[in-house]
């Protein structure tokens, strides 16, 4: 059985010259996998994850046929059911997840109660599964980070960090929205195999969303390519340099690559006709 199934999803907010779609009816699956979602900015790409979660606050609604988690329907799940799914069965880590933490609680006052939220654990308790956790994620000092304010720490310190307080409640899928945009490569490189790590230990489904394709190519087992809400081509990521789609192939052509350097690169020309065409299919 897949972790998570999504068929059909669309995600609209209302505009003063009619409805907006940021997703348009696709669908997906996810295994125990490493799933790529990438496009441009504006693709619907955050907005996909977001909706997993039922995120999307009014004005702006959901509409699928369904999104199950191992078999449960979410679609129609009430908001005190999915208080029990956010965070215990799926974990997702923000853009610049840094400055989503607290600013006014230590680093580990917000990891021990995000895991005495799921687990009925006492503060001894937490305090040592945060450590733990945090040692996990190649923190060294985990005492002195525990007593820090986010303030305190480095960018790549506050994306472990994140990463440590999704994963504390040992969930079946972890949703990463561009987790490393704002680090350097060898951060960068760091934030991912402690990622990597924890989900091949753990048995993980992880979705990774990214604008980097030559990231996403390296990383990930499976790529959905988003333009303007819709899928419009999937892959394996090994092979993605190889996609047939033009929308991916100019994606791929207006990034540098050491293994294939050009005097100038090429600019992305976009077809209107990309927007008419129906979604394509991620479903296992």
């Amino acid at each position: 059985m897949n972790l998570l199934d999504v068929e059909d999803l669309w995600v609209k907010f209302p505009t003063n010259t009619g409805v907006f779609d940021a997703v348009r009816g696709i669908s997906f699956s996810l295994g125990r996998e490493r799933l790529g979602i990438v496009g441009e900015s504006g693709s619907g790409k955050s907005m996909t994850g977001r909706a997993i979660l039922k995120l999307i606050r009014p004005p702006g609604w959901i509409e699928a046929k369904r999104i199950d988690l191992q078999g449960q329907p979410l679609l129609n799940a009430s908001e005190k059911e999915m208080r029990s799914v956010r965070g215990s069965r799926i974990s997702m880590v923000m853009q610049d997840p840094k400055f989503s933490l607290n600013p006014v609680m230590t680093v580990g006052d917000q990891i021990i109660e995000a895991y005495r939220l799921h687990e009925k654990a006492t503060h001894r308790t937490a305090r040592t599964r945060a450590i733990e956790m945090l040692e996990a994620v190649s923190i060294r000092d985990p005492e002195r980070v525990m007593r820090a304010y986010p303030h305190e720490v480095s960018g790549g310190m506050g994306q472990r960090i994140m990463i440590a307080m999704m994963m504390i409640p040992n969930p079946e899928i972890l949703i990463a929205d561009e987790p490393t945009s704002a680090l350097d490569v060898s951060v960068q490189g760091q934030v991912l195999n402690i990622m990597d790590r924890l989900v091949q230990d753990r048995g993980m489904g992880l979705i990774f969303i990214s604008h980097d394709l030559n990231l996403v190519a390296e990383f990930c087992d499976r790529v959905l390519i988003m333009y303007a809400g819709r899928i419009v081509e999937v892959c394996d990521a090994d092979k993605l340099h190889d996609a047939s789609h033009p929308y991916t192939q100019g994606l791929l052509n207006s990034l540098p690559r050491l293994d294939a350097p050009k005097t100038r690169l090429e600019a992305l020309v976009r077809d209107p006709e990309w927007r008419q065409q129906p979604s394509v299919s991620g479903l296992l």
